[in-house]
């Protein structure tokens, strides 16, 4: 989960410790020399004439004017006159020439780049293809809220920062748009499960308030940590002490007004069993108590078996995949998938992408669950996360498109906004004339 949850200032990245304290909101070829040729011939210094040379009288031999009878082995067979040896012999240092390898083993190693990089854009390109194509065509009529819509709040609103006031305004921000949950961030839970009291000292007048203001909005505990999943800090959900302080805990948010708890634990890998235990405990914890269950969802595989990819060249998967999504999705009232951190370029990218995960999170999540994808109200530049590519109504659209594809009736589905205190006017517009259609 993206933010600073806590209201002191923002630092710029995406905390996955759920440790957020909210802000307010990547040569030429060289020849030896051959100075000892020998393919010139000395002059005649000592004046003397051609019979002197040839004192027997025997005719030389026209192509042989030393008299000599070339062997096979000698060069003087394959050139008599000895031009060009030079170049052929080596130099005076006993140098090769290397400029003719040296430019072939260049060749070579920029062809076998070159088919490397191919393979491995290849699969990419397709993949960002068929995501701008996701993102064509008219969403269907009445794909709009359900008023099952939920919005992520800091910390502020139950340590002491917010007031009355604030309500009031948040009641006015909210009227007739289609949010029925608050997730107010009540932690961070300790690393050993636990959670003080003194985490949200105004959880029962905030919850208090909200009724008032807002009547039928119910407001959760947002409890997050970060998992020892890819490092030795952290929760450890492996440990039943870990997993029954956890259940403690939730207890205690329930005891203090909260209508639900809302658990948001990163980095969680596809697969884990005991998340999924821990699930089924507080599942019965809540529902004894009359209580929400609800939970942030990672991002689902978008290629089969992603996750074992990217976990393998990163050794962080990032994804589930679509079988473990809906086995969590089973285990909960309400499940809300963090679609964004995206790492696309392009709205148009970035669309099709939301357009693919509500797609497959519609697939495999039961219709007695709400299902919920999460809208980017917040602001960054950074690896994975580029503002001008992921924006709200980039990603209405998307969530649009895929459940007109998937189950344009579904019922129990809405959008998550998240957060209050990184949102601009323009988020909330757009929430409103794309998804809610109001002014």
């Amino acid at each position: 989960m993206d933010g600073n949850p806590t209201g002191e200032s923002r630092p710029a990245g995406k905390p996955t410790d759920g440790r957020p304290t909210d802000g307010n909101p990547a040569g030429g070829s060289q020849r030896g020399g051959n100075p000892a040729s020998g393919s010139q011939t000395d002059g005649d210094p000592a004046g003397e004439s051609p019979a002197d040379e040839n004192p027997t009288g025997e005719e030389p031999a026209g192509d042989n004017p030393t008299g000599v009878t070339p062997t096979a082995d000698s060069p003087a067979a394959d050139n008599p006159t000895g031009e060009g040896q030079a170049d052929e012999k080596p130099s005076a240092a006993g140098e090769r020439p290397e400029g003719v390898p040296a430019r072939k083993r260049r060749r070579r190693i920029l062809r076998v780049t070159s088919v490397v990089l191919a393979l491995l854009l290849l699969p990419l390109l397709t993949a960002e293809t068929a995501l701008r194509l996701n993102y064509t065509g008219d969403p269907a009529p009445g794909t709009r809220t359900r008023h099952q819509d939920a919005l992520w709040l800091g910390h502020a609103w139950v340590d002491g920062r917010k007031t009355g006031k604030d309500v009031k305004a948040l009641a006015r921000r909210l009227s007739d748009t289609g949010i029925r949950d608050l997730y107010v961030h009540a932690g961070p839970l300790e690393h050993d499960g636990t959670l003080p009291a003194s985490a949200y000292p105004k959880a029962r007048w905030l919850t208090a308030a909200v009724h008032r203001e807002l009547p039928g909005v119910r407001v959760q505990a947002w409890l997050g940590d970060k998992l020892a999943s890819e490092g030795p800090e952290g929760l450890r959900l492996d440990r039943p002490a870990t997993r029954a302080a956890v259940l403690d805990s939730t207890r205690s948010v329930l005891a203090a007004g909260f209508q639900g708890a809302h658990f948001d634990l990163e980095p969680l890998h596809s697969g884990d069993r005991d998340y999924l235990g821990l699930l089924d405990d507080l599942r019965e914890l809540t529902h004894a108590r009359g209580a929400v269950l609800s939970v942030a969802a990672h991002q689902i595989d978008p290629l089969p078996a992603f996750h074992s990819f990217w976990g393998a060249t990163t050794g962080h998967p990032k994804w589930w995949s679509q079988a473990y999504f809906g086995q969590v999705a089973r285990r909960v009232d309400q499940i809300a998938v963090m679609s964004y951190d995206t790492m696309q370029p392009l709205q148009s990218l970035y669309g099709g992408y939301v357009a693919q995960q509500t797609s497959l999170a519609l697939e495999v999540t039961p219709e007695g669950t709400d299902l919920l994808m999460g809208l980017p109200f917040y602001h960054e530049n950074r690896f994975g996360h580029w503002a001008h590519a992921e924006t709200v109504p980039a990603a209405v659209r998307g969530v649009r498109l895929g459940l007109s594809r998937t189950d344009a009736d579904r019922a129990r589905f809405g959008v998550a906004l998240y957060v209050d205190f990184a949102a601009t006017e323009d988020d909330w517009t757009a929430y409103r004339k794309d998804w809610v259609r109001t002014p």
